[in-house]
């Protein structure tokens, strides 16, 4: 899943500009991960930890969220610390959205969880429609990333519900969990390295399994418990230690670029 192939783009609609999305290599599966982790430990933190309560988190979330991207969608390029800023950010918020659902307005994880499932479903319907494509290597327009953006948000909703659903409310446990979720990544990158199975469709498999692991992975380090498991590490130090991670990295990938495409400008 190191590389998507699609059709030359037709730029629709906004400025020229080079492709707004890292190259997918191991460092963009490395942050992706510990950027969801973030996400649900970040929210608890904020939430709980900081007393800001499940409201007041989400406007703070979202007045973040809103800010990191009228800074990105200004940029022409991709920018290591502008484009994974925004990632944990909207995986946060996309964590807060979940969680509105099912703690504010009582509803069930079996429900949310297909809800989010249509709605991601029908993002990627409509940005085909528009677009012709859904690869990553083609997001040189504004119009494709609002839609990139919008899909990347309802990954983070619907992931946070299925690994809840998952290990909470079917009560199999972090540890199962975790081991349930990275099988179908695994299962996902053997259908596209050896079956051949299209690039584009293994990678948003792929994107979206990554949410409900990083989810398990931040509960099974940060909570303890009887029933589900856990390291009991808390929130403040889960986090601390996987936003250390991720800024070492993105530090790193600034300097050597090595995962900046080295193609010219979109054509006109």
């Amino acid at each position: 899943m190191t590389t998507l192939v699609s059709p030359a783009p037709e730029v629709s609609l906004g400025r020229r500009m080079l492709n707004k999305v890292p190259e997918v290599t191991v460092f963009f599966w490395l942050i992706k991960i510990m950027c969801t982790t973030v996400g649900e430990t970040g929210a608890d933190y904020l939430n709980v930890n900081l007393g800001f309560g499940l409201t007041k988190t989400t406007y703070v979330a979202g007045a973040l969220l809103a800010v990191l991207l009228v800074i990105q969608f200004r940029l022409r390029r991709y920018v290591p610390v502008a484009y994974w800023g925004v990632v944990v950010v909207i995986s946060v918020f996309g964590t807060l959205i979940t969680d509105n659902m099912t703690d504010a307005h009582s509803v069930p994880l079996t429900t949310s969880t297909p809800i989010f499932a249509l709605i991601l479903g029908a993002v990627f319907a409509a940005w085909y429609a528009v677009e012709r494509t859904l690869s990553i290597h083609t997001i040189v327009t504004t119009r494709r990333e609002a839609f990139y953006w919008l899909a990347i948000l309802f990954t983070f909703s619907l992931g946070t519900a299925a690994g809840d659903l998952v290990a909470e409310q079917f009560s199999l446990g972090y540890g199962v969990s975790i081991a349930i979720f990275g099988s179908v990544i695994l299962a996902v990158a053997f259908a596209h390295y050896a079956l051949g199975m299209n690039a584009v469709l293994t990678f948003w498999l792929a994107y979206i399994m990554t949410r409900p692991l990083g989810a398990s992975v931040g509960d099974f380090m940060s909570q303890h418990s009887k029933r589900f498991g856990g390291l009991g590490l808390g929130t403040t130090g889960t986090s601390s230690i996987f936003i250390a991670c991720i800024v070492v990295l993105v530090g790193y990938l600034t300097i050597s670029k090595r995962d900046q495409s080295a193609s010219a400008e979109a054509p006109a």
